[in-house]
């Protein structure tokens, strides 16, 4: 991946007004404990201004300076609704990488996943399929540049943190990307109720990229027709079709279940 910058905390100058709720030139705010802390610690993010309440700002990293505020005008700055826990910062957008510089970061040999998103545009599905990524070892997150969910507080907050872990690449062609994707060594399974394959039986390799469509229509027809094979999840109830987030996250429970943690085991 390119080279990081690192970046320092600036307080903000005398008598400035905290911006409104939402993109100010292309800024947003995050928040919540774990998205706030998991960017703090990610040198590729440009942070403008934090803002927490007394109890938070003990906790978070001795280096940052971060104005104290009050949980009323916290929540006066950020959507309606939204569970800031005390903290919240105001952030540009990561800076752009491209497939290439993603795949060069991935080691040619031994098991890689990846994650394909086929015109999601549901903030909440991307954030919570970008939670599961990270929590399964995935190695990033691929979506088309248009209509896909932009980065946002919402979607922060969804991911947990994972938007500053885990890769995000955006692509004009989907279906160009595929082919990509496979010329590095990825078979590339798209995710379909009428998959003839369930994943388990298709016998997947060490190196997938998974392949997911919209809320609505699921997969595009050029995107299934560039798919290695088109695979479904087994259900049985009354209900046969799973939330894209929920498909995404047992999907890639299928794919390492077998592989060996590397968590240590109890002592």
């Amino acid at each position: 991946m390119s080279s990081r910058k690192r970046f320092r905390h600036k307080p903000p100058s005398a008598g400035s007004h905290p911006p409104p709720a939402g993109r100010l030139g292309g800024s947003f705010w995050i928040y919540g404990h774990h998205p706030v802390t998991t960017a703090l610690a990610n040198p590729r993010r440009h942070i403008r201004r934090i803002l927490a309440v007394e109890t938070e700002l003990a906790r978070l990293p001795g280096r940052v300076v971060a104005e104290r505020t009050d949980p009323a005008a916290l929540g006066a700055l950020l959507p309606a609704g939204a569970v800031h826990q005390g903290v919240a910062a105001l952030v540009d957008p990561l800076p752009m990488i491209d497939l290439t510089e993603l795949l060069d970061d991935i080691p040619a040999d031994g098991p890689a996943h990846l994650l394909v998103l086929d015109q999601v545009t549901d903030p909440q599905n991307v954030g919570a399929i970008l939670r599961s990524a990270a929590a399964f070892g995935a190695r990033g997150l691929v979506l088309t540049e248009r209509h896909a969910a932009p980065e946002s507080g919402a979607l922060a907050k969804a991911a947990s943190g994972a938007l500053d872990l885990l890769p995000l690449v955006r692509v004009v062609n989907l279906a160009r990307a595929i082919e990509a994707l496979k010329e590095a060594g990825f078979w590339c399974l798209g995710l379909a109720a009428e998959g003839e394959a369930t994943l388990a039986e298709a016998k997947a390799p060490d190196r997938v990229a998974l392949v997911l469509g919209s809320e609505g229509t699921g997969l595009r027809r050029l995107t299934r027709e560039h798919c290695d094979q088109l695979v479904r999840l087994p259900t049985f109830g009354a209900i046969d079709q799973l939330n894209v987030s929920n498909a995404a996250a047992v999907a890639l429970y299928e794919l390492v279940r077998d592989r060996p943690s590397s968590r240590p085991g109890p002592a």
